[in-house]
């Protein structure tokens, strides 16, 4: 298990002080009231500890595949001290089997486009296997909406990502909802964000 690492440890991601609190609002209408709410890529930790703050509630578990993320959530878990937030678990959403056999709520912001497509399938898999019929699986991210014109950029922010990495970039939201539904998870909403991101909720049938 990570130490708390210290402050030399904190990661930050500047978009999570910028799109946190807009997040929190629909999270407030999506999120069960209480019970365990897993983040899958927790990052930085940043998100975690923000929610669990605003949800005071809910026990959150935070997670991460890079152990550098995972020290970096311990750390800002550390500094907040709050009682409702876990120590951080070592999961890789692609993974056939993860470190944890339930939760209420399942949330991942950001990660559908900045990981191959085999873990957007395991994600949708785990949530399958943890979530009871109704509960949510949230996510937050950048997609191609085949319904709307696509920013520009959107557009470059695809192109970038595939510049560094091939296996990365925006998904087909058409694409992520029948991915979702082979899992057993059904569309239930769909909410447009700031800075052309949107939220979308999923609910295990």
């Amino acid at each position: 298990m990570p130490g708390d690492g210290g402050e030399a440890a904190k990661l930050h991601a500047p978009a999570t002080t910028r799109n946190r609190d807009a997040i929190a609002a629909v999270l407030a209408d999506w999120l069960p009231p209480a019970g365990k709410a897993l983040e899958v890529a927790s990052g930085s930790g940043e998100h975690a500890v923000h929610f669990a703050a605003v949800f005071p509630r809910l026990h959150w578990q935070p997670s991460d595949p890079d152990p550098a993320g995972l020290v970096s959530i311990a750390a800002w878990s550390a500094d907040a001290g709050l009682v409702n937030i876990a120590p951080p678990l070592a999961l890789d959403a692609s993974a056939a089997g993860w470190p944890i056999a339930k939760a209420d709520a399942i949330l991942c912001i950001n990660m559908v486009h900045i990981s191959p497509w085999a873990a957007t399938l395991g994600l949708f898999a785990g949530a399958g296997r943890l979530l009871a019929p109704g509960a949510p699986l949230i996510l937050y991210g950048p997609y191609f909406d085949p319904a709307v014109s696509t920013a520009e950029s959107n557009l470059a922010f695809d192109a970038s990502l595939r510049a560094r990495n091939p296996a990365w970039g925006l998904r087909d939201l058409d694409a992520v909802r029948a991915a979702a539904a082979d899992a057993g998870l059904d569309f239930a909403e769909r909410r447009a964000m700031p800075a052309n991101n949107l939220m979308l909720l999923f609910r295990r049938a």
